[in-house]
């Protein structure tokens, strides 16, 4: 199975963070185009399209910690162009936080309003029990009904877990199931359940203990591009439950396709650029760097995360 890479010309990023989300989806409107053209079939086929980001918590685009918002827009753009179907995309609450708060945060509303896509709560959503055969055993999960009943393309981001293996589009998925099951096997059951046509990989801005400018787009089938993900971060397959039974006993053998008619990218420089790090620690952040978002908030316009707050 191949994964298919473009890169994103960043010859107007202009050292550092562009807050403009309508400039960095006009520039990802080529690489979204390259690499979604080998699945045009299957997606313009389907009459309901879940698009399923990263967006578990609402830290900033530039973080690398989320999905960039501007990469699912240009996503949108691109299907609606070439489907009729009914896009929807998909986050779903936790006991941290609302998802239309996320969703606020991150700019969702604003960057769709020129769309028809429709911006959904999975947790208000009907529910299946479903189960999933996993290396043997057979575990018992509750999955949204729109993920199994509409085609899902999965849209998370480059970095790693709290636990340390690559996040990735299975991890992303396992956030929105529920399972009886304590198993370190759920993402993949999840990825099972739902039957990703596609992954499309936000490394724009990755983050392995510092973010980076990666530039990157990865799009492909689930496991692989996981694989890739956990290559390009240095994690090590067997070390990820989830990947090693995804690919059983053989190690997977990915062909990396970088198109002609694009920015290049050269996989070896891209893995020697990426920081090796972890999650910073959860711990309480510095009065300074507190007072120094919450002022960064008032001059931009952008909202303090939750975790500043209640800070000092």
């Amino acid at each position: 199975m191949s994964v298919c890479l473009a890169g994103v010309d960043a010859s107007e990023r202009r050292g550092g963070w562009d807050p403009d989300s309508d400039g960095r989806r006009a520039t990802l409107e080529s690489p979204i185009r390259t690499l979604l053209e080998s699945h045009a079939g299957t997606l313009t086929a389907a009459d309901r399209l879940t698009l399923v980001p990263d967006t578990h918590y609402p830290f900033h685009p530039s973080s690398g910690m989320v999905t960039d918002p501007a990469v699912v827009a240009a996503l949108v753009d691109h299907l609606e162009g070439r489907t009729t179907a009914e896009i929807a995309v998909a986050g779903i609450s936790d006991d941290r936080i609302g998802f239309d708060r996320t969703a606020d945060y991150l700019g969702y509303p604003t960057i769709l309003e020129s769309t028809d896509a429709t911006l959904v709560d999975l947790a208000d959503e009907p529910r299946r029990n479903q189960v999933v055969s996993v290396d043997g055993d057979r575990l018992s999960l509750t999955v949204p009904e729109r993920l199994l009943e509409s085609t899902v393309v999965v849209v998370p981001t480059l970095r790693p877990t709290e636990d340390g293996p690559v996040a990735g589009g299975m991890r992303t998925l396992e956030r929105f199931v529920s399972s009886v099951d304590d198993s370190e096997l759920t993402a993949l059951a999840a990825t099972r359940a739902a039957e990703p046509v596609l992954t499309v990989l936000d490394a724009t801005t990755a983050y392995g203990g510092d973010p980076v400018a990666a530039d990157t787009l990865l799009a492909g089938p689930t496991p692989q591009v996981d694989a890739l993900a956990s290559s390009l971060l240095e994690r090590s397959i067997a070390d990820d439950s989830a990947l090693e039974n995804a690919f059983g006993v053989s190690v997977p053998s990915i062909t990396v396709e970088t198109p002609n008619d694009g920015v290049s990218v050269d996989v070896d420089s891209l893995r020697r650029r990426l920081p090796k790090g972890e999650l910073p620690p959860p711990d309480d952040m510095h009065p300074a760097v507190t007072a120094a978002y919450r002022l960064y908030a008032t001059v931009s316009g952008d909202a303090v995360p939750p975790q500043l707050e209640q800070g000092p």
